[in-house]
């Protein structure tokens, strides 16, 4: 007689051949055995050959595999529950049907929980054919808790559970929910669990992104992710009482799933289901947004929120068609702090105070550099003087004069040639505030600079950088030319000529290179060469 298997696997199964067979073999080969094993598969009504696939494995393989046929119920929640009723092992393993696991996978998992004493194990995951799957939660073999690690960020139920838990509790999918029916489960799992464990030292799950784009996850329309979402925060909150432990799962639920419904395909939604939308988002802000998570949040997915929270769907569509076609909008400054002058921004038929709309902790490189251009270069020559005179256009308005152009420090390779903008650590060297500087409002937004830097007499490739200071934080910004036709290069100085160009680097940025005219070889032919030049000229 088969004494009882140390782990069932449970697989739905909807039209996912040719996945399918991969998956099935990468459960047979476990390393755990098959004497250990036990597989239940649920055919949800497929069409596609899926259903006589895993008939064939029940055949070849009676003690280990086992087959249900039912129709489709149209999620996985519905097979899933029911493999749950005819699983017997100590523990439940949950894989999906287009995805396979690494060999070693259940034997690993299985004997980090006996050795831990653990109700949970989550086994390392990773994507392929350009899935993604967080990976933060696997920095070494630990137990974790819902409220100390990334674990939120990680609620699919691929994990190992043991069915002594899932039973005593009587912990199954709502089947109810198209999408996200399994994070209710695994979210109980977790809050009940003795311990949850982590295995980060081996690869036990291949996450697959199917070609043809048919899970369900990528089907379901806004409002049906929304109902989900409620369902999902509603029972959590059930589960843990308000406060930093919650924030900390929901956390997750702000960033990912209700930041998903607020995305650049929201203006094109009609307007009653915008409205709905809103209500919604609104609605769930209001509940269980608290100030540690508004003050934690980004200012860009704060904003839209809050706007959601205001019922304010016009503004709320309009901050993201602008923002989606244009970039951020201009940061005000004010007095050290930093706005993001979005739509509604102190406008008081909206009703938002400005910590919504304000810079909190958050590094903005990337809007500032998306924000900053050159708007013209020249060269400006007084006797033995030269200096180059740039107009940028930047998104910041309001308190500018923090604000200065130089030329960046460094070697060409490691400053001038960078790509992108850059927040300077607390020490960093800042670069002389040589030149003048002027600033003006540009008709369309933000602020044109003006800035007039002297030019050394000296071998140099540097770039011109815009540098700010941004809610409490130094940024380097190098120009963007944009096409910008460039100054011809320019000759100057007598006694020791040198010449001068600007150039557009490989990343598309301002460059200023200065070097001798000549290269002397010996001060004797440096000699000659400065009388040579001096006798042409008269």
């Amino acid at each position: 007689m088969r004494r009882e298997p140390d782990v069932t696997v449970v697989v739905a199964v909807y039209n996912t051949m040719p996945y399918l067979t991969e998956c099935l073999d990468s459960l047979i080969r476990q390393s755990i055995g098959l004497e250990r094993l036990e597989v239940v598969a649920v055919d949800d009504g497929s069409t596609d050959g899926s259903g006589a696939e895993l008939d064939r494995y029940a055949e070849r393989y009676p003690d280990v595999v086992k087959v249900l046929h039912q129709p489709n119920s149209g999620g996985p929640a519905v097979p899933s529950n029911r493999a749950l009723d005819v699983a017997t092992g100590r523990f439940v393993y949950f894989v999906g049907a287009d995805d396979h696991l690494g060999e070693e996978a259940l034997e690993r998992m299985v004997s980090a929980a006996d050795a831990n004493e653990s109700d949970v194990v989550v086994g390392k995951m990773v994507g392929t054919n350009g899935r993604y799957v967080h990976q933060k939660l696997y920095t070494g073999n630990r137990d974790v808790t819902l409220d100390d690690s990334e674990l939120p960020f990680t609620l699919a139920n691929t994990k190992l559970f043991r069915r002594e838990l899932v039973e005593k509790h009587g912990l199954r999918f709502p089947e109810d929910m198209p999408v996200g029916s399994d994070q209710p489960f695994t979210i109980e799992a977790c809050v009940r669990a003795r311990k949850i464990s982590v295995v980060s030292d081996y690869t036990c799950y291949y996450a697959v992104k199917r070609g043809d784009a048919s899970n369900i996850t990528y089907r379901a329309d806004h409002l049906a992710r929304l109902r989900c979402v409620q369902r999902i925060m509603e029972h959590t909150a059930a589960l843990i009482p308000a406060g930093p432990r919650r924030d900390t799962v929901f956390k997750r639920h702000f960033d990912w799933e209700l930041t998903k419904l607020l995305q650049k395909d929201f203006p094109a939604l009609d307007a009653g289901t915008r409205r709905q939308v809103c209500e919604g988002v609104g609605a769930l802000v209001d509940a269980y947004f608290t100030d540690g998570l508004r003050d934690g949040t980004g200012v860009k997915r704060r904003v839209r929120f809050g706007l959601a929270r205001s019922g304010a769907v016009e503004e709320l569509t309009r901050a993201i068609a602008e923002e989606t076609e244009h970039g951020a909008p201009p940061f005000l400054l004010e007095d050290g702090r930093a706005f993001a002058a979005y739509p509604g921004f102190r406008d008081p038929a909206v009703g938002l105070d400005d910590r919504w709309y304000e810079v909190l902790r958050e590094t903005v490189a990337g809007r500032l550099s998306a924000g900053t251009r050159l708007e013209s270069a020249d060269w400006d020559q007084h006797g033995t003087e030269l200096a180059c005179v740039v107009t940028l256009r930047t998104g910041v308005t309001g308190d500018t004069s923090s604000a200065f152009v130089a030329l960046a420090q460094g070697a060409m390779p490691q400053s001038a040639d960078k790509a992108a903008a850059r927040k300077l650590p607390k020490d960093a060297a800042r670069p002389r505030r040589d030149g003048t500087f002027t600033a003006g409002a540009a008709e369309d937004g933000g602020t044109l600079l003006t800035a007039r830097i002297p030019l050394a007499a000296t071998r140099s490739k540097r770039g011109v950088r815009l540098y700010v200071d941004v809610a409490g934080s130094t940024y380097e910004i190098p120009l963007r030319t944009e096409g910008r036709p460039m100054p011809l290069a320019r000759r100057w100085g007598s006694a020791d000529p040198h010449r001068v160009a600007a150039t557009t680097n490989t990343k598309g940025r301002l460059v200023i290179t200065t070097a001798p005219l000549w290269e002397p070889k010996s001060g004797v032919g440096a000699r000659l060469r400065r009388t040579l030049s001096r006798s042409k000229r008269k």
